[in-house]
């Protein structure tokens, strides 16, 4: 490797550096210490409302915002970028992990800290390889049909947390939204949709006042203060014998051992695996035939799985099962029943009770209230190497590559916005390494995947940032919350953070932008259509969408460039040379100008030779016919060898193929080929008018004088200046 490849990568891994000195100055320090505060104050409720959207507990929001921001910020080359927890990539982790794990389970925490070091690895491939032009395959129509569809899932995804009710996953996110709609009707908890409006109108509100006031902040800190007050959460720990009803005892008793059983199934499974995985790494360097071991030791684990399934199942459905408890009544024991099975006179406490949790030492934590965030683990996220399993790599690389490209997209798209604002320098493939370094880094402090957000850098750059460094600072807040601050986190409500995550996506709603594609190329506005409506049909699996809204575009794309525009050139009146089928232009019988306004390559070859041998044999007595290469960008050895075809074939028949206004990147191909020596030097021209000259030289008697091509005869048939 020589010194000017190294000099390259040193420059790709120390962006930073350009930044850094000017923190010298005692402003731009100040400047960079305010945005990066603020951001962080947006942050820090924003990154736990789009892990609960991601499907991970709130706290993993804090860990993704806490390395992330820092790292974007020092390998990237936007200075006002805010990097961490976004809406669109949240909603792709979850609509990735949720087909292979259970939401917030163990395993599916695993494979969203692996697909955050699957995304990054992928983006920093592209970013050191300067690849970043592979975004253009996900086109603008596509993007937007997929972001309204995709504020739209993630607005209604968060609808069960308003109402304060509980729906099982459909297979598909309508079935979903109409099932958690239906409960809404009959279950709603007043108290949780309640704390959800006055969160929106605290937010819309202290927008309105002023867009850097930190309304999410303010909504957030009275909502636990509320949520304190009240009781909001409604949380009693109770023994098992005071569960009075016969079926409400049996139910316990039932699960109480099923909870027991969890660990040593789960150990067990774990065993088996590992035990399976080694014997059929080793029968696999033998031969591809199972083992008889191999066999049984799948068996036993298969069998150790499905067990473990169930039992989480079974435990899961228990937890949804609603008591009620009976304060008093004559003959009856208080206690807890289920709710068909209160006594007849019983007089309960208003409440609907359902098991949050077994402990260890056999009490039940009863919760009758609303759903707050909870406990978060104190202290900063531990170093671990993420898991790398390779099955569940390859069902997920599909969906890293469309987080990849999507969440950069995202990125670039705003740090585009600013690099005009403030006049900076933007490379693309520098960035693709700032956002795949970030994603990296924070896959081993247990992050998922992240991008760079509209919302924070708008905060950002809104609020003096100068420099990366404000986004630094952000990280140091991140840091000090999570070491000091969490158990104050204890008490925010969930419905806070649901109407924090519809306030952040209902700007991403924007059917004009349809429209606008529709107007400008109604192809454009039919791909962002179809990705909308596949992508809202599909959910949670929206890579389908994706990938049927590229193959669409392209498909389009390619139809349109099929078939280009094949224009028979005339004179106009003012001289210069148009189309005559527009102008209404005469042309002449023995010359014909033929324009063709598009790259000749090999889907629209036979589509330009059909058109010129048709034009050709409208005229009988043509002899010369002059191919315009002005709108060809380039030719492929499809389009070459059609040329070189069609010329021999014309000149058998009398017709001589004459080639003027070529550009420079086709002519070297010409060349290359030999395409210029088998036709002949001498029929290449660099402008029109010098190939006219030559023809009417070879043609003779005068020809130009009557010829329609000529600029004088052209003037001369103009009425108006007759």
């Amino acid at each position: 490797m020589n010194i000017a490849n190294l000099a390259q990568y040193f420059r790709i891994f120390t962006p930073f550096l350009k930044w850094l000195p000017e923190l010298k100055n005692p402003a731009t320090l100040r400047a960079d210490l305010i945005g990066g505060l603020t951001v962080a104050l947006v942050l820090i409720p924003q990154s736990m409302a789009y892990a609960q959207l991601a499907g991970l507990p709130a706290y993993y929001g804090l860990y993704a915002s806490f390395l992330p921001p820092l790292v974007g910020a020092i390998f990237g080359s936007s200075r006002q970028l805010a990097t961490g927890p976004v809406a669109v990539v949240s909603l792709l982790t979850a609509a990735a992990l949720e087909p292979i794990a259970v939401s917030g389970g163990e395993s599916y925490i695993l494979y969203a800290i692996m697909l955050a070091l699957m995304v990054g690895i992928f983006q920093l491939m592209l970013g050191v390889l300067r690849l970043g032009v592979l975004i253009n395959f996900l086109s603008h129509p596509v993007v937007i049909g997929f972001t309204n569809a995709a504020a739209i899932i993630i607005a209604t995804s968060q609808l069960s947390k308003i109402f304060g009710v509980s729906v099982e996953k459909a297979p598909y996110h309508y079935e979903t939204v109409w099932n958690t709609l239906a409960a809404a009707w009959h279950d709603t908890y007043v108290t949780t949709l309640a704390i959800a409006i006055l969160a929106f109108a605290i937010m819309i509100t202290m927008k309105r006042i002023s867009p850097r006031i930190p309304g999410v902040l303010i909504a957030v800190a009275i909502t636990i203060v509320i949520s304190i007050a009240i009781d909001f959460e409604k949380i009693r720990v109770v023994e098992p014998n005071e569960f009075a009803g016969k079926g409400a005892r049996k139910v316990i008793a039932e699960n109480l051992a099923l909870n027991k059983d969890l660990t040593g199934l789960s150990e067990r499974f774990t065993v088996l695996d590992k035990k399976y995985k080694k014997v059929a790494a080793e029968q696999h360097h033998r031969s591809n035939k199972q083992s008889t071991k191999q066999r049984r030791l799948l068996r036993r684990r298969d069998k150790a799985e499905r067990k473990l399934k169930n039992t989480k199942s079974n435990l899961a459905a228990f937890k949804k099962i609603q008591f009620e408890y009976v304060v008093e009544g004559i003959d009856i024991k208080p206690g807890f029943y289920t709710r068909d099975a209160v006594p007849e006179g019983g007089v309960t406490d208003n409440n609907i009770w359902t098991v949050n949790d077994i402990n260890k030492d056999g009490t039940l934590r009863m919760h009758a209230g609303g759903k707050v965030v909870g406990q978060i683990p104190e202290g900063l996220p531990s170093f671990k190497v993420p898991t790398t399993d390779l099955n569940i790599v390859l069902q997920l690389i599909s969906s890293a590559i469309a987080i990849a490209l999507i969440g950069f997209m995202e990125a670039i798209s705003i740090a585009k916005a600013m690099a005009a604002r403030t006049r900076q320098r933007l490379d693309a493939n520098q960035e693709l390494v700032g956002q795949g370094i970030s994603n990296i880094v924070g896959s081993f402090f247990q992050s998922y995947p992240v991008s760079g957000s509209f919302s924070r850098s708008a905060v950002n750059i809104s609020a003096g940032a100068k420099t990366g460094f404000s986004s630094v600072v952000t990280s140091i807040v991140v840091v000090i919350t999570l070491l000091w601050l969490t158990p104050l986190l204890y008490h925010l409500p969930q419905a806070t953070l649901a109407a924090v995550i519809m306030m952040a996506v209902v700007g991403l709603v924007n059917v004009k932008s349809i429209k606008h594609a529709w107007r400008v190329q109604k192809h454009d506005g039919l791909v962002a259509l179809i990705t909308f409506l596949l992508t809202l049909a599909f959910a949670p699996h929206l890579d389908r969408a994706i990938m049927i809204g590229v193959i669409l575009s392209l498909m389009l794309y390619l139809y349109r460039t099929m078939k280009p525009r094949v224009a028979v050139i005339g004179r106009h009146p003012d001289g210069s040379l148009r189309d005559a089928s527009i102008y209404g232009l005469e042309t002449c019988p023995n010359i014909s100008i033929i324009r063709f306004d598009g790259s000749l390559y090999f889907a629209n070859t036979s589509y330009f030779e059909d058109e010129v041998l048709r034009r050709s044999a409208e005229k009988e007595e043509l002899k010369y016919l002059i191919v315009d290469g002005q709108g060809i960008n380039e030719v492929d050895a499809t389009g070459e060898e059609m040329l070189l075809a069609l010329t021999g074939r014309l000149r058998k028949v009398g017709l001589t193929v004459v080639f003027v206004r070529f550009k420079r990147q086709v002519m070297d191909a010409f060349r290359n080929s030999g395409f210029i020596e088998c036709v002949g030097p001498e029929f290449f021209y660099r402008r029109t008018e010098f190939a006219l000259d030559a023809i009417w030289k070879e043609l003779g008697d005068n020809h130009e004088v009557d010829c329609s091509l000529n600029v004088v005869c052209a003037i001369s048939s103009d009425p108006e200046k007759s």
